[in-house]
């Protein structure tokens, strides 16, 4: 490792030739055992430096300048690093490669300016021996741009989150916030919610007609197959009623069934590319039931390090928050080793698959792939914890299916006359699997229906056996997901990859949504906050707003506008619609709903109030009675000889249901006794 500045040498005991910072354990692990003796690596446990707590923490007078302080609980950890720092040669900030981690690097070197040693910043991708010695034989500098875009990040973030939370405390419940981001993704759940519920579910009817070749057949073949009824005089036909679709039966049932066309192609399926942060979580969502947050913690074990056996720590995956779909030409070579030896040149196709990447992606980062994709899930497999070799099996196939051959499927289109009626019958077949072999998205079956239609030709005439109608009625739309909340988010440029999993967990822990098999529902506190942020502050909620916001905050990584123009730039309109805000609210008392309950202490009406983690009862002489309890579900705890009720709880698996005289009582559930599993809160997804 090179030293690129010379330093007095330093001849005190316990001289250290080289300090490495890093942000967890886990990472300094791995990283120390690639550098050796001549290097302490040491974690600062993440953010060390911050804004204040307890209040704003930025000096509008002064330009905006953040009132910077070390965080609670860091101070004995940042002074040992400073000891460590004034003993060594050389310090190398090794935070991760993205916004986050060089604002870490920067309070760092900011806090350890004055300890008389050469401070360099070193970046990898990944945590393997090469990516790692190339890092510290090549140091650089603190990248000024992403440390302001990150800045930038979080001044708009506390000024949203510390001038809206108080106006919340006052229309409903002290401890209540908003956030810039979070605010957009509660939104998005709300009227999502609105469009279920004002949804009229149509009636509309479909119809298929079982088919009989006449001809002689090959015996193994079936001679009946099935089509679908798909236009009407040459459009496109809706039946919406019954009595339309008797009519059609009615009419077709003396009608010749004349074959008027078949078309034969073949189809290519092209691979996936490798993942991105956003395509890694929903694939997670949608294969294995991980949560955004469970998906991006296990990630970050892969990446930081897992002991292997005699080769002790080694980082399995490359950085896990990116948007780029790049690959490294080593990667890509191994790759090519692999599939060529472990399937054949077919699957390997003639030139190197290469990825676009969208145009904000950041293309100095590479896509989710394995830092060895020779090392196959079977070969770790002894050494990951299960959730470990679930997700690492899923970014290891996806990235060596990214680089396999297209797969080819034949296609079959049967067109079929009877007078004004068209009828169409077909399907697929796998005529060679390529990457499928390998890896197939959710819901991505090699399909056999081709088989199942008999050898047809133009102008044959097929008999009735059967006509089947069928009645469908409309459905709502779907309600978001992980996977397809994450997708949203990203479609409409709301977020980064590293915000998408705090964004979820932040709402959920606020009390906003909730999920109930699978699918977010905002609480009825998430509705209320949302219908205040819509009618007061339309900008902080407002999609196409939100999302320039992020292009600004790109735009200062990119070097191509200035971070405070952006941080003045939302301030001033948004300090006008704060005052505005901040009188009516003033002007309106909180109304508290009486309920049919008296206080145990002094017998006088309870009201319903809202705290963060929902309503609950308190008495209506408050301040002067302080006396408050639960809201129990009405449902009897179903312990023998208890007397309670159950309640709602949270943890951080999500909801259940617990006994009110817990800690006498212990009992628990995901459901309600009695109630089906849909009809409660249930956090099915796996968030551990």
């Amino acid at each position: 490792m090179a030293v690129k500045k010379k330093t007095a040498s330093k001849k005190a005991k316990g001289h250290l030739k080289y300090l490495v910072i890093v942000e967890s354990p886990a990472k300094s692990k791995t990283i120390n055992k690639i550098l050796g003796a001549d290097c302490k690596v040491i974690a600062s446990m993440g953010h060390v430096i911050d804004l204040p707590s307890d209040r704003m923490g930025i000096d509008f007078k002064n330009d905006f300048k953040p009132e910077y302080m070390v965080m609670k609980g860091r101070t004995k950890n940042l002074q040992e690093i400073k000891k460590e720092a004034k003993n060594a040669d050389a310090v190398y900030l090794a935070a991760d490669p993205d916004r986050e981690g060089e604002a870490i690097c920067w309070h760092l070197s900011n806090y350890l300016k004055d300890s008389g040693c050469d401070m360099f910043r070193v970046r990898f991708e990944e945590i393997t021996p090469k990516a790692v010695k190339d890092a510290f034989d090549n140091p650089g500098q603190l990248d000024m741009n992403k440390v302001n875009a990150q800045q930038a990040r979080r001044l708009l973030d506390r000024i949203v989150g510390y001038s809206l939370s108080p106006l919340l405390w006052r229309l409903i419940s002290r401890g209540l916030s908003a956030g810039r981001v979070q605010s957009v993704s509660v939104r998005l759940i709300v009227e999502r919610e609105k469009e279920i519920r004002k949804f009229v579910p149509v009636e509309y009817w479909s119809l298929e007609a079982v088919l009989k070749k006449e001809e002689p057949v090959i015996p193994v073949v079936k001679p009946e197959f099935r089509a679908k009824l798909v236009k009407h005089k040459g459009e496109k036909i809706h039946v919406t009623k019954k009595p339309e679709m008797d009519t059609v039966l009615d009419y077709l049932k003396d009608k010749k069934f004349i074959v008027n066309e078949i078309i034969r192609k073949e189809k290519k399926s092209y691979p996936r590319a490798p993942f991105t942060t956003s395509v890694l979580q929903q694939e997670g969502f949608n294969k294995l039931n991980f949560s955004a947050s469970k998906t991006m913690r296990v990630a970050q074990r892969l990446y930081e390090g897992v002991e292997l056996g005699d080769e002790g720590s080694v980082g399995l995956i490359t950085y896990m928050r990116t948007d780029s779909v790049r690959i490294s030409d080593d990667a890509s070579q191994e790759a090519k080793n692999y599939i060529l030896d472990k399937y054949g040149k077919d699957y390997y196709p003639d030139k190197k698959t290469v990825y676009k990447s969208k145009r904000s992606a950041q293309e100095a980062h590479e896509a989710i792939r394995p830092t060895l994709p020779l090392r196959s899930p079977e070969e770790v497999m002894s050494f990951l914890a299960p959730d470990e070799l679930k997700l690492y099996s899923l970014i290891w196939k996806r990235f060596i299916s990214s680089q396999m051959t297209s797969a080819l499927y034949s296609l079959l289109s049967v067109h079929i006359n009877a007078s004004d009626y068209d009828f169409r019958a077909g399907g697929s077949e796998i005529i060679f699997d390529g990457y499928l072999r390998m890896y197939r998205e959710q819901g991505e079956n090699i399909d056999t229906e081709l088989a199942e239609i008999p050898p047809l030709r133009v102008g044959e005439e097929v008999s009735l056996v059967e006509l089947i109608p069928d009645q469908h009625f409309t459905k709502p739309p779907a309600r978001y997901s992980d996977a397809s909340l994450v997708k949203e988010l990203e479609e409409k440029g709301i977020g980064r990859p590293s915000t998408y999993a705090p964004i979820i967990r932040t709402i959920i822990d606020r009390n906003y949504v909730r999920r109930i098999q699978k699918y977010f529902q905002p609480t009825e506190l998430g509705e209320m906050v949302n219908e205040f942020l819509m009618a007061s502050f339309p900008e902080i909620v407002d999609y196409e707003f939100t999302a320039k916001m992020e292009g600004d905050l790109d735009e200062i990584e990119s070097g191509n506008k200035e971070w405070l123009s952006i941080v003045r730039y939302f301030y001033e309109p948004f300090s006008v619609k704060l005052v505005e805000a901040q009188a009516r609210v003033k002007e309106v008392k909180k109304k508290n709903v009486e309920s049919d309950q008296k206080c145990d202490l002094c017998g006088k009406t309870m009201v319903v109030k809202w705290g963060r983690r929902g309503q609950f009862l308190s008495c209506s002489a408050f301040p002067t009675c302080r006396f408050s309890k639960s809201i129990t579900t009405g449902v009897k705890c179903p312990v023998e000889g208890c007397t309670g009720e159950l309640i709602e709880r949270k943890s951080k698996r999500g909801s259940f249901f617990g006994c009110v005289n817990f800690p006498k009582c212990t009992y628990i559930a995901k459901v309600l006794p009695g109630k089906k599993a849909e009809e409660t809160s249930d956090d099915t997804v796996e968030d551990e």
